[in-house]
């Protein structure tokens, strides 16, 4: 068990060392604000289909993360839950999207008390659509990166090599000014 947890803190601390040395980096491929957000239909944490355009109406944090049960993204996920109560204030859902399957996804939300969505593409493709695929020693993750999508699905802002720590913040301080236009 711990070698296994050792594994995976390597594996993604990898990740992120490569994804930060990448030429032009990961933001080099990222779609930008103001375009139309790429649509997909992935399966739930609770193992239903969902796809962007079910939440048109509605703004979306759109985040990208390397692996469930992780330091780093488990972090990331535990602010998003505790200023879950705030995004639903401000009409915005959360949705997170890693390259785990579902039954991992569901196996994370309950372990770690998360009650947002998250999304399994384990063949990376939405993942690449926006820009956020990345390989580290022959595994297809996802590289740490975040999107705001407006009402009529459009990108509103963008965030590339996010810092787990304090990104929670950040969002909901740009939702706040988003909204205001």
């Amino acid at each position: 068990m711990i070698r296994r947890l050792l594994s995976s803190v390597a594996l993604v601390a990898g990740a992120v060392a490569l994804a930060a040395a990448a030429p032009g980096g990961p933001a080099a491929g990222l779609p930008a604000a103001g375009t139309p957000a790429p649509d997909f239909t992935l399966t739930t944490n609770e193992g239903k289909k969902t796809s962007l355009k079910d939440y048109r109406g509605k703004w979306v944090v759109l985040y990208f993360y390397p692996k469930d049960f992780t330091s780093g993204c488990t972090l990331e996920a535990h602010n998003f839950q505790r200023d879950l109560a705030k995004y639903e204030q401000t009409g915005a859902v959360i949705l997170g999207v890693s390259v785990d399957s579902a039954d991992s996804h569901k196996g994370f939300c309950a372990k770690e008390g998360l009650n947002f969505t998250l999304l399994s593409d384990p063949d990376a493709k939405v993942t690449a659509a926006y820009g956020s695929a990345m390989e580290y020693k022959g595994s297809k993750l996802a590289a740490r990166n975040t999107f705001i999508i407006d009402p009529e699905g459009k990108i509103a802002k963008v965030y590339a090599q996010v810092d787990p720590a304090g990104h929670s913040d950040e969002v909901l301080a740009a939702l706040a000014g988003l909204q205001k236009h």
